[in-house]
């Protein structure tokens, strides 16, 4: 019965709560990144979601803009973050935009995270049932992968060791999260988000 609504009724809660009560912390964090990073403060971008659909994430942004397509993924010390971006991202301050994504229905607070297209969309047989999830802001491999960015800044190719070995495990993880779903798993991993 949690999956099938009150999932969703506490997200939807606890996301105008939220955003109530962060509303002036992340004007603070806009105004910083508007005036170490100008414009635009936000970085929007299409993720897949729930049944494969795409949808339009929301993050403060914390790279500096490029006219060119980059890496799909992000190392420690990325030469494309901004000064505000590392502090940002460092305390995940940058995700907070995403609860827009989890009142309107597009994310969840704990699910998998959700995927650029190539990723999620492309996946075959069982581990197609993680589409049936809406993506989160936290989960089960978000936790594992806390430190995904330093990971990959010690390999040689990030993006292979991302697609060979990183991802993979991260749908196991998920998969694992699907068949055990549960309202108190869901408080636990928020609150080891907020207090690692």
């Amino acid at each position: 019965m949690y999956r099938k609504g009150g999932k969703r009724l506490f997200d939807f809660g606890a996301a105008l709560v939220g955003l109530l009560i962060l509303a002036v912390p992340m004007g603070i964090v806009a105004l910083a990144a508007w005036l170490t990073s100008g414009r635009p403060v936000l970085f929007v971008q299409d993720r897949v979601g729930i049944g494969g659909r795409i949808f339009r994430v929301r993050k403060f942004r914390t790279m500096h803009i490029r006219r060119t397509p980059d890496s799909p993924v992000t190392v420690y010390a990325d030469e494309r973050l901004t000064p505000t971006g590392r502090v940002l991202r460092r305390y995940k301050l940058d995700e907070l935009p995403q609860l827009w994504n989890v009142l309107v229905g597009e994310m969840s607070f704990v699910g998998p995270r959700p995927d650029v297209p190539g990723y999620a969309d492309k996946l075959v047989g069982e581990d197609r049932r993680l589409l049936s999830l809406r993506p989160g802001i936290t989960g089960p491999a978000t936790l594992i992968y806390r430190n995904e960015e330093e990971m990959l800044a010690r390999v040689d190719d990030p993006v292979k060791y991302n697609d060979e070995v990183i991802y993979p495990d991260k749908v196991r993880l998920n998969l694992g999260y699907l068949k055990e779903c549960s309202f108190t798993r869901d408080l636990h991993y928020i609150w080891r988000t907020i207090l690692p």
